[in-house]
């Protein structure tokens, strides 16, 4: 019998799930847990966490993940530097769907989480259940979205357990249950390892709204 996903909707439930979610990311386990846009993989911020998920979903070894943070702080943590224009970002859209990617990290980040412009890509999620066990986590839990190659993102648990279900059945990964989520546009990537910021993604966020966050500093 597969484990059960465990519920994580409301905020009594969040906070049960905390406890033994945070016990199987520290015990090197992989979860799959709802943002503010779509399902997602994670684990800790580790080597060999990180190459359990790119196993778990079939992705080449050069397509780097990103980071969930609870708080900026947490991203200077880690070594993370944010220049003017991720500043100007992170404070107009903060928590919510924007990726920065960032320069910094070594000694302290996974290579794996670096991609070809050098930077790690970051997020401070602004799904509350998501903030809450980054927090009590006390790391950042590195992403991906929840899919098999060439599929959309699963949309909720039942599809995960479907698509995962030889993970799930041998509890390396935890499905948190938090609905059914909708066609949500995945988060606008923006890259702030240069002066002068560049677009990746257009996602949930515009670029006319990135513009008049970063005002002068805009390409």
């Amino acid at each position: 019998m597969k484990p059960l996903p465990l519920p994580f909707r409301t905020a009594a439930e969040v906070e049960a799930a905390l406890a033994p979610a945070v016990a199987h990311l520290r015990a090197g386990g992989l979860i799959a847990y709802p943002t503010e846009t779509v399902y997602g993989l994670g684990s800790r911020p580790r080597t060999p966490e990180l190459q359990a998920l790119q196993r778990l979903k079939g992705r080449r070894p050069d397509k780097p993940f990103l980071l969930l943070v609870s708080h900026r702080d947490m991203a200077e943590a880690q070594g993370l530097a944010f220049n003017d224009a991720a500043t100007a970002l992170a404070r107009a859209f903060w928590p919510g769907p924007l990726t920065l990617v960032l320069p910094g990290g070594s000694g302290r980040l996974p290579d794996l989480l670096r991609g070809p412009e050098g930077g790690i890509a970051v997020r401070w999620t602004s799904h509350r259940g998501m903030a809450r066990l980054v927090q009590a986590l006390e790391e950042p839990v590195t992403s991906t979205s929840a899919n098999l190659p060439g599929q959309p993102p699963a949309p909720g648990a039942e599809a995960l357990t479907r698509d995962f279900g030889d993970a799930v059945a041998a509890g390396t990964l935890v499905v948190l249950d938090g609905g059914v989520l909708g066609n949500s546009p995945p988060s606008t990537v923006v890259d702030c390892t240069q002066p002068a910021p560049r677009l990746v993604r257009e996602g949930a966020l515009t670029i006319a709204e990135l513009r008049r966050a970063v005002g002068r500093l805009a390409p």
